[in-house]
């Protein structure tokens, strides 16, 4: 009996001691759950904050594209137009040219065999082409011209024409073979000082910058005076 009284007590405090211990891992196991949601929120949060600034970078180098886009496409409107101006100038000098250099001495009957000797319908019908933006065939229509018509005093304008055509198809290779022609074949032609400017133009857009600035100072030598060596130093002050 005595030793039941004494083992009572001590299963009692037992009892006790393991009932602290589980409420003791309850407050441990909820302490670290209670860390543990904390850390979670702040980490969400924290990649919250991140997505909403890359979403924000995103969205201003969207606008900045959309803002480049845009400039490209007024500078190649713009390009396209002066190119487009230059050429109706060229085209309109050229007939002024053409009309000038026609002796007015020269009998109807006359100049009209000697127009169709020299391919003038040809030549016509080219221009149309390039003026009607027909470029592909402006360009085989003035070779054709060139190679059936070599002695024609229309010759070095065709052959300057065929660079011209060759270039707005953005063709500087060929554009820069057809101007070099008029400038060894005919380099007293008037047409030779404005194949040098259509060869430093697509020398620069090859990135021939030294090239480019030695068929301008040509340009300013050789044809010093006339509207296409001003262009020239123009072009050489920049």
């Amino acid at each position: 009996m005595r030793g039941l009284r004494i083992a009572l007590p001590l299963a009692a405090i037992l009892s006790v001691n393991v009932a602290w211990a589980g409420m003791f891992d309850d407050d441990e196991a909820r302490r670290q759950i209670a860390d543990l949601r904390i850390k979670s929120e702040a980490r969400a949060e924290q990649q919250a904050r991140a997505q909403l600034e890359l979403q924000a970078q995103l969205q201003r180098q969207t606008e900045e594209i959309a803002r480049l886009r845009g400039q490209i496409e007024t500078l190649n409107y713009d390009l396209e137009t002066a190119n487009k101006r230059q050429q109706d100038f060229y085209l309109d000098l050229d007939s002024r040219l053409r009309k000038l250099e026609t002796s007015p001495t020269t009998p109807p009957a006359a100049a009209t065999s000697q127009d169709t000797a020299g391919g003038e319908q040809e030549y016509e019908a080219a221009l149309g082409d390039f003026k009607a933006a027909r470029y592909k065939e402006a360009a085989a229509a003035f070779a054709a011209f060139v190679d059936q018509h070599p002695d024609s005093s229309l010759a070095p304008n065709a052959q300057y024409w065929l660079g011209n055509a060759w270039y707005a198809q953005r063709n500087c290779t060929k554009a820069i073979e057809a101007q070099s022609v008029v400038t060894t074949r005919y380099p007293s032609n008037p047409k030779a000082a404005d194949a040098w400017l259509a060869i430093a133009t697509c020398q620069k857009e090859l990135g021939n910058a030294t090239g480019a600035r030695r068929s301008l100072e040509t340009v300013v030598k050789n044809f010093p005076g006339t509207p296409a060596a001003e262009t020239a130093q123009q072009r050489l002050k920049k």
